[in-house]
């Protein structure tokens, strides 16, 4: 058994943490508010007992990192003594969308690595000095953190995240020539569409696609197909009329460019917005 982990290492000067912590704590809430996830923070300081380095250090590292944290100026909690053994860490957990706490991010000051690794700089002064090592991760387990998006949405995914984001549906087998056409333009335009191609009854591949959670749906009949115009259903929502093929593809170009949330099939639901 294994998982996977982005897992990264920011070497800096005791007078650098606030600063860098503040950025990394920048580039979390930036990724989770893309995929629409509320978070709370939590600062663990230096265990009772087990620790390395000396009291000083750790007074100093836990005031940068209350500083860093009095800056983002969110609420955090605070949790004596449960920092590892080698620093402080801030942990991120995040809220799906049944309330649940899952801890995924994590910043963690590392005063043993450089120590056993020997690192040095030279400081202004001319000496020798050891730096400090911050571990970040962004998602933690990555396959973790895709198991609770999949919760998070319920499997209805945003159309920038759906394995399928259209799926081209026509009327009769004598549309499938104008919706062949239509899907090469998806996918030319760098969408990824599905063409259904059975002989089936419309009814049938509708609820197919709204079974398998497809966000978007272009129906073609035969108007459509004299027209070069599709008709579009979005899951969950049901018809939205006709458009032309490029005004479509713009449509969704742009929810996938600025990574649009749908929240509306989440528990208690009505929001769009973008991330």
């Amino acid at each position: 058994r294994q998982f996977t982990q982005d897992d990264a290492h920011i070497f800096c000067l005791n007078e650098q943490i606030e600063d860098e912590i503040l950025k990394v704590i920048r580039l979390i809430d930036k990724i989770y508010g893309t995929f629409g996830f509320e978070y709370k923070m939590e600062l663990s300081t230096r265990p009772e007992e087990k620790f390395i380095g000396s009291l000083e250090m750790w007074d100093n590292a836990e005031n940068m990192l209350k500083g860093a944290l009095a800056s983002w100026g969110k609420p955090y909690k605070l949790n004596p003594g449960d920092g590892a053994f080698y620093g402080p860490k801030i942990d991120f957990h995040i809220m799906d969308s049944l309330r649940r706490s899952w801890q995924c991010a994590t910043i963690q000051l590392d005063f043993s690595m450089p120590e056993r690794f020997g690192l040095e700089y030279v400081g202004e002064d001319g000496e020798r000095h050891r730096p400090v090592m911050i571990h970040r991760a962004i998602f933690g387990s990555f396959e973790r953190f895709i198991g609770i998006l999949v919760e998070h949405f319920a499997g209805n995914f945003p159309t920038w995240l759906a394995p399928v984001q259209v799926a081209v549906l026509p009327l009769t087998d004598s549309q499938l020539e104008a919706a062949s056409a239509v899907h090469q333009a998806l996918q030319q335009a760098g969408i990824r569409a599905h063409l259904e191609t059975r002989s089936e009854k419309i009814g049938y591949k509708i609820r197919l696609a709204e079974t398998r959670k497809i966000p978007w749906m272009l129906v073609i009949g035969a108007r459509e197909a004299e027209e070069n115009k599709v008709a579009v259903r979005r899951h969950g929502h049901g018809d939205l009329g006709q458009m032309s093929t490029p005004d479509f593809i713009g449509r969704i170009r742009e929810e996938i460019a600025t990574r649009a949330l749908d929240l509306s099939h989440q528990p208690g639901g009505s929001e769009h917005r973008q991330g």
